[in-house]
C-alpha cells in the first residue's frame, strides 16, 4: 500500500470493500477491531478488503494511535492477534502507512470461501444497511449457507429435506422429465428414458439411496416436487409471470410448480405473446421474433439454476412493451462480474441442478448460455443484453425489444448464405462499429472482454473478409466498417472534415521543400513546420494516403518524394 493509493482509498469514502475507523476521540478495542475484520471477510465480492485505522468517518486522517508499548504498532503481533481471536483463523496483512504527517494502520483482508467468526462466537457480514450505508449487521446460518454457495463449498440443491420423503415426488414430473428428453433434439440424456422412476432419481442425485430411498433432496423436490410438498419444504421456492404495459400490471401469476412444469408453462406465454416479423433475403423468407426462443428459454434457465434458494422473494420474469426482464434472488457467484461475464467459467451456485437441466436436454450442456443469449440478440438485430441493473443480492438480465435492425439481419443471412458463418465476437465487433463507426483495439477488447491479441485478431478477420477497413499502424490502428459494409447495414460515413489552416500550411511547407531539394526526411519535415516527430510522421502519412507524396527507403533510412515525379536511389 503506498501512500498514493490509500488517499485514493479515502478520496472514494466507504464501500463495501472499504472501512474508516477513526481514533480521534477513542481507541478502538482490539475486540472492536476483530470484529471489524470478520464483518469485512464476510463481505460480497471477491476483491479485496480494506480496514483503515486514524480515518474518520468524514475521511480526515486524524491518525492511528499506538497499540503497544513504547509509542508504537508492531504489525506482526497485530496480525497475530487477529488470527488467534478468529475461527477458522484468517491471516490479514497489516501495514502501518504515513500520510499527510500522521500513520494510518491499514488491514489487508482477504477474502474466504468459509463464514468467518471470531473466537467467542460473533458472525458479521458487511451489508448496505437500511440507510444505503456500508455498515456491519449479523450474519445469520441461512445467509452462511449462501454465503458458501456463492463461493462453491455448498451445493444447496443437494441437501437432503428432512422429513420429505418419496411419497412427495410426482410421477407426472418424472414424465415430464423424460418427455423433455425426448423433445430436446438429442441435447439430453437418453439413458435416463428407459430406467424406472426410482432409478432416474437416484441417477440426477435427487434423493439420498442406498438400494431403497431413504431421503429426498432439494433438487429432487424442485424436479419432481407436488405443490403441497414445495409450499411445506421449499417456502422460498417462487416463480412469476407479470406482463406490463406503460407500468400497468395486466398480468400477474406466481406458481409454486416443480421446475420443468414451470419451464413449459413459460414457454407456453412466450409462444402465445411473441410475435414474429418476415424478411426476404433473396428467394427465402426469414423470421425475425420479437424474443429469440433460445434466448428467452436461457435466460429463464439461468434463473432458476442459479436462484438464491435460501432467500426468499421469486424468479420474477417481466414481460414489458419494449423489453423482457427476468430477475432472480441472490447475487452473481463468487468471481464473476459484469466486466468478465462473457469469458468467466461456468460457476452455478445449484451445481446438481444445473447438471439435471444439462440432462434434461434444457440447457446447452457445454454450459455457456450467456454466449447464446448475446448472439441470439444480435443475430436477430436487437441490443445486446444487459445485466446492469444487477445487485449483491438480485440478477437481473434485461433482453431489449422494439424495432430490430433487419439490414444487420439481412448482412448476417447473406454472409451465411456465402458460406462464412460468423461467430459471437465477429457479430460483437461489427455491432460496436456500426455504433461507433470507429474502434481501436483496446475499444474492441473491452467489449469482448478478452485480451488485446485475441480482439485484434478479431478485427483482422474482419478485416480480411472485407467486413471491415482499417487505418494507421501499432497502436494507432483504427478499425471502421468497410465501404461496402456500411453501404449493406445503410450506414452514413461521417462527412470528411475540412483540415485545419494549420494542416494546409504545413502540407504546403513540405511541398516547397520538395521544389527546392527534392527529397524530405521525417526530422527535416519537422524542422521546416516546427512540429513535433510523430506530428511529422502523421503530416508525411497523410500526405502519402492523399497520394501527394510517395516514400522510398525502409526505417531510418526512408524518405519521400512528389508522387507525380521520380528518383534514381541507386547511389543514395
Amino acid at each position: 500500500m503506498t501512500p498514493e493509493r490509500l488517499r485514493t482509498l479515502i478520496t472514494a469514502g466507504e464501500t463495501l470493500a472499504v472501512e474508516f475507523k477513526g481514533e480521534e476521540h477513542t481507541a478502538l478495542s482490539d475486540r472492536e477491531l476483530v470484529q471489524t475484520v470478520v464483518c469485512l471477510a464476510n463481505r460480497p465480492g471477491d476483491e479485496p478488503g480494506w480496514l483503515l485505522i486514524g480515518v474518520e468517518d468524514d475521511g480526515r486522517v486524524t491518525g492511528a494511535r499506538p497499540r503497544h508499548e513504547g509509542g508504537r504498532t508492531d504489525p506482526y503481533r497485530l496480525q497475530a492477534l487477529i488470527a488467534n481471536r478468529t475461527r477458522p483463523a484468517l491471516t490479514v496483512r497489516v501495514q502501518l502507512v504515513s500520510l499527510d504527517g500522521r500513520d494510518v494502520l491499514v488491514l489487508e483482508v482477504p477474502t474466504t470461501r468459509l463464514p468467518i467468526g471470531t473466537t467467542d462466537g460473533q458472525y458479521l457480514r458487511r451489508a448496505l444497511a437500511g440507510h444505503g450505508r456500508p455498515a456491519c449487521v449479523p450474519f445469520h446460518f441461512h445467509e452462511m449457507l449462501a454465503h458458501q454457495a456463492d463461493r462453491g463449498q455448498l451445493d444447496y440443491s443437494a441437501l437432503v429435506v428432512p422429513d420429505a420423503g418419496w411419497e412427495d415426488l410426482d410421477p407426472l414430473e418424472l414424465a415430464r422429465f423424460r418427455r423433455s428428453i425426448r423433445e430436446s433434439g438429442g441435447l439430453g440424456d437418453v439413458t435416463l428414458l428407459e430406467l424406472p422412476d426410482e432409478e432416474v432419481a437416484k441417477a440426477l442425485g435427487a434423493v439420498e439411496a442406498n438400494h431403497a430411498v431413504t431421503g429426498v433432496r432439494v433438487l429432487g423436490l424442485l424436479l419432481f416436487g407436488k405443490e403441497a410438498a414445495l409450499r411445506r419444504f421449499l417456502p422460498t421456492h417462487e416463480v412469476a409471470f407479470q406482463g406490463l404495459t406503460d407500468g400497468r400490471v395486466e398480468v400477474n401469476d406466481f406458481f409454486r410448480w416443480p421446475l420443468l412444469r414451470v419451464m413449459d408453462e413459460l414457454l407456453r406465454r412466450w409462444r402465445a405473446g411473441n410475435r414474429e416479423d418476415e424478411l426476404l433475403v433473396g428467394m427465402g423468407r426469414v423470421g425475425i421474433p420479437a424474443y429469440s426462443g433460445r434466448a428467452f428459454r436461457e435466460g429463464v434457465a439461468n434463473a432458476l439454476i442459479h436462484r438464491d434458494y435460501t432467500r426468499l422473494g421469486a424468479v420474477h420474469v417481466q414481460w414489458h412493451r419494449d423489453h423482457l426482464e427476468i430477475s432472480n434472488p441472490g447475487g452473481f457467484p463468487h468471481g464473476v462480474r459484469l466486466e468478465n461475464l462473457l469469458v468467466t467459467p461456468p460457476q452455478p451456485r445449484n451445481p446438481l441442478l444445473a447438471d439435471a437441466f444439462k440432462r434434461a436436454g434444457i440447457v446447452e450442456r457445454t454450459a455457456r448460455g450467456i454466449d447464446t443469449l448475446f448472439y441470439e440478440q444480435l443475430r436477430y438485430g436487437r441490443p445486446v443484453p444487459s445485466y446492469e441493473r444487477s445487485t449483491e443480492s438480485t440478477v437481473t438480465l434485461i433482453l431489449p425489444g422494439g424495432q430490430a435492425d433487419v439490414e444487420f439481419v439481412r448482412l448476417l443471412v447473406e454472409e451465411g448464405q456465402a458460406g462464412r458463418t460468423l461467430a459471437l465476437d465477429d457479430l460483437l465487433v461489427l455491432s460496436a462499429l456500426q455504433q461507433a463507426r470507429h474502434l481501436a483495439v483496446a475499444e474492441a477488447a473491452q467489449r469482448l472482454q478478452k485480451s488485446a491479441a485475441e480482439a485484434q485478431a478479431v478485427l483482422e478477420q474482419l478485416v480480411h473478409a472485407g467486413l471491415a477497413a482499417a487505418r494507421g499502424e501499432g497502436k494507432r490502428r483504427r478499425y471502421r466498417l468497410s465501404a461496402a459494409t456500411a453501404r449493406r447495414l445503410g450506414v452514413a460515413r461521417p462527412p470528411r472534415q475540412p483540415e485545419s489552416a494549420a494542416a494546409v500550411e504545413h502540407a504546403q511547407r513540405v511541398l516547397d521543400y520538395l521544389a527546392a531539394h527534392g527529397r524530405i526526411t521525417r526530422k527535416e519535415t519537422a524542422t521546416a513546420c516546427q512540429i513535433g516527430d510523430l506530428q511529422a510522421r502523421d503530416l508525411l502519412q497523410r500526405l502519402v494516403r492523399h497520394g501527394k507524396l510517395v516514400r522510398l527507403g525502409e526505417k531510418r533510412g526512408a524518405f519521400y518524394v512528389q508522387a507525380s515525379k521520380s528518383i534514381d536511389t541507386s547511389n543514395t
